[in-house]
């Protein structure tokens, strides 16, 4: 012992497949997916006869760093063929299956991708949505998916999408965190940076444009966002003057590449020649374009823009395109082969590699977007394809899954009442929590744009109003704007950087990843870490498993590292005690493990929420289903329209406001609980 100590160390056991098994067995119990759709792999549809163990070809990427940002951008302009990047490890799933595809199932494709398709300009594959929904509803680390998706597609550009002071929040913040932001996104993998502002204000994204030409080695390809339609006569607003001018502030700020960013699939072919060709004349710089198929005819808008030489072109892969996604990437590399500006994809490997990504769809069906084909209201509501899915996410949490034609209506009057502004994140998430609170409450928007006073708004709003995104193209819709914000608390939102902060900032790697995460997501980080301290590593878990738990007589092998792998298995489920939990009997390597998990279905002794008379004045309802955070106190007296009360569900937050003047007399819930719309929240005696 003597010449031995650390016989007596003791190590902590990591304990890793008991919290596996926590997270499966309360999956298998609640099924919080539904049943599993398929019960088929997806990794057994990937293609045959590719040797892994070989290095992936040199592609873009090899280019890039050959180059440099200028010459890349400059050797772009002068290819002959168009260039071609792949959305669909980011803006595809993110479009139809509300952003739900795990890392794991990104990675069994990735190599494939990287040897089959070595002709790609880039790979979409961060950023947007990815961000805040890995830590948030997949328990996983954001940088961790980067990192691996560059270390298994080294020979081409890994392109992500950054929401300029925004980066991938949702509301700015200090010059330090975008800086620091880049610095690490360039350093772990991203090679390009399409930069875009919800409200096409340049100054917005210079912070950004700056860090990204700071790192030397990456590429600030900056969007100017689309909307309307510029090849009508009756366009007042978003005129093909207006986005020569927005081009020219791009360029001066110091883009490489100008990329148009049509979120919700509105150019049509003559406006995209017509828009194409200007840019094309006036400026050096090459041209992006990316679109959403939401009406189903952008495949022509592409060749339109291809015939007047726009240099690269976004798509996806056939079984994750069309709709809210961008147009099948099979399609256009047929329609371009023999010609002039033939793709440097091979079209045998692109078809290929849909079998796997047809498998996978399938096994996320309960994410599905819900729009089975085309739709042309698109032309009336102008919903971005991001947006699409998600929208109808939320509807659904709220109980207006089946009013989503009404919520569209809604989104088109509240356009209309906001001006007008561009719709991309955040811009569009303040259509979209003003339509669903309007439909929430079912009011008139006429009456709501006249007298919005008399109304509760979403906090999104009243910041969006307040100023907090930048001024509007078509500048403030007023008086709605100042009656809206008339005796109303403007939420506070800014982000300080403390010193502790910024030092962690200066450190590149994990003290930098774990401070942004808590700055940009402060909720869903603290969320990550306890889900991973409670469930371990669940990333490490097949989807099918992940999702939809435990299938019985099954074994379910889980593979922790090299040479270490766990079996995991089911042998029985027991019945509910009177608290409503179950013990479920698993295994772990043959041996068995009970694990207690509350069921959640089953109703115990739980006292029923008040509900909220409407023809009483002084009580306070819930307006929809959401948690309620009560902000007074019995006794207090409070003014109407004064803030009593706050609701968050899906992202969205609003304030409850006293409908009359008078003293709080009773407090029907605690000061945080989830309600469902209509449950009493408090009482006022009016004065």
């Amino acid at each position: 012992i003597e010449q031995r100590p650390e016989l007596l160390t003791a190590s902590a056991p990591a304990d890793r497949g008991t919290k596996l098994l926590r997270w499966l067995a309360e999956v298998t119990v609640n099924k919080p997916n539904g049943e599993a759709p398929t019960l088929l792999d997806p990794g057994v549809k990937r293609p045959a006869g590719v040797d892994l163990s070989k290095p992936s070809p040199h592609g873009s990427r090899q280019r890039l760093l050959e180059l440099g940002p200028d010459g890349f951008a400059a050797d772009l302009r002068g290819r002959v063929g168009v260039e071609v990047t792949d959305t669909t490890f980011r803006d595809a799933h993110q479009s139809l299956l509300a952003t739900r595809v795990r890392t794991k199932d990104l990675l069994r494709i990735a190599p494939y991708v990287g040897r089959m398709l070595p002709g790609l300009f880039s790979v979409e594959c961060w950023g947007g949505a990815t961000y805040d929904v890995a830590l948030r509803f997949l328990n996983e680390d954001p940088w961790e998916r980067l990192a691996a998706l560059r270390y298994n597609m080294p020979g081409l550009c890994l392109q992500m999408l950054l929401r300029g002071r925004n980066t991938v929040g949702y509301t700015p913040y200090p010059t330090k965190v975008t800086t620091s932001f880049v610095a690490e996104a360039a350093e772990v993998g991203i090679d390009i940076f399409r930069i875009f502002d919800a409200l096409n204000d340049v100054e917005q994204m210079r912070p950004a444009i700056e860090a990204v030409r700071e790192t030397n080695t990456t590429v600030a390809e900056v969007a100017l966002c689309y909307s309307g339609d510029l090849n009508n006569p009756a366009e007042d607003l978003y005129t093909l003057d207006y986005y020569l001018s927005l081009a020219e502030k791009i360029v001066g700020a110091g883009a490489h590449v100008l990329a148009i960013k049509d979120m919700a699939g509105l150019l049509r072919p003559p406006a995209a020649t017509k828009l194409v060709s200007a840019l094309r004349d006036r400026f050096d710089l090459p041209v992006h374009l990316h679109t959403h198929d939401t009406a189903g005819g952008q495949l022509a808008t592409l060749l339109a823009a291809i015939n007047v030489g726009v240099d690269a072109v976004d798509v996806a892969s056939a079984p994750m395109a069309a709709t809210t996604s961008q147009p099948p990437a099979s399609a256009l590399v047929a329609a371009l082969e023999h010609t002039g500006r033939a793709t440097a994809l091979d079209l045998r490997a692109v078809m290929d590699l849909e079998p796997y990504w047809e498998a996978m769809r399938k096994v996320y069906a309960p994410f599905e977007s819900g729009l089975p084909s085309p739709t042309g209201r698109v032309y009336d509501h102008e919903i971005p394809g991001g947006q699409l899915s998600n929208l109808r996410q939320q509807a659904m949490a709220l109980g207006l899954g089946e009013k989503f034609e009404q919520i569209e209506a809604m989104y088109t009057a509240a356009n209309k009442i906001l001006g007008r502004p561009t719709k991309v994140t955040p811009s569009s998430k303040v259509v979209g929590d003003l339509a669903l609170q309007l439909v929430a409450v079912g009011a008139d928007p006429k009456e709501f744009a006249e007298d919005p006073q008399n109304y509760d708004v979403p906090d999104s709003v009243v910041g969006f109003l307040d100023g907090e995104l930048g001024d509007p193209p078509g500048g403030w819709p007023e008086p709605f704007r100042s009656k809206a914000l008339k005796g109303r608390t403007v939420p506070q939102r800014n982000i300080d950087v403390s010193e502790e902060d910024s030092a962690a900032l200066d450190q590149s790697g994990r003290p930098r990843q774990m401070t942004l995460n808590r700055l940009l997501f402060p909720g869903p980080t603290k969320e990550f870490q306890a889900g991973r301290d409670m469930y371990g590593e669940v990333g490490r878990l097949d989807t099918l498993d992940y999702l939809y738990g435990f299938r019985p007589d099954e074994e379910h092998v889980v593979r922790l590292g090299k040479g270490v792998s766990l079996i995991l298995g089911l042998e029985a489920i027991g019945s509910a005690d009177e608290r409503g939990v179950r013990t479920v009997m698993c295994t772990i390597n043959g041996q068995l493990r009970p694990v207690r998990v509350r069921d959640n279905s089953i109703k115990v002794d739980i006292k029923a929420a008040e509900r909220a008379d409407p023809s009483k004045p002084g009580q306070v309802a819930a307006p929809f289903a959401g948690v309620v955070s009560v902000t007074v106190a019995e006794g207090d007296q409070v003014d109407a329209g004064a803030t009593v009360a706050t609701i968050e569900a899906m992202k969205m937050e609003a304030a409850i406001t006293a409908p009359v003047t008078g003293v709080v007399e009773r407090l029907a819930l605690g000061s945080v609980q989830q309600v469902e719309g209509g449950d009493l929240v408090l009482v006022i005696a009016p004065s």
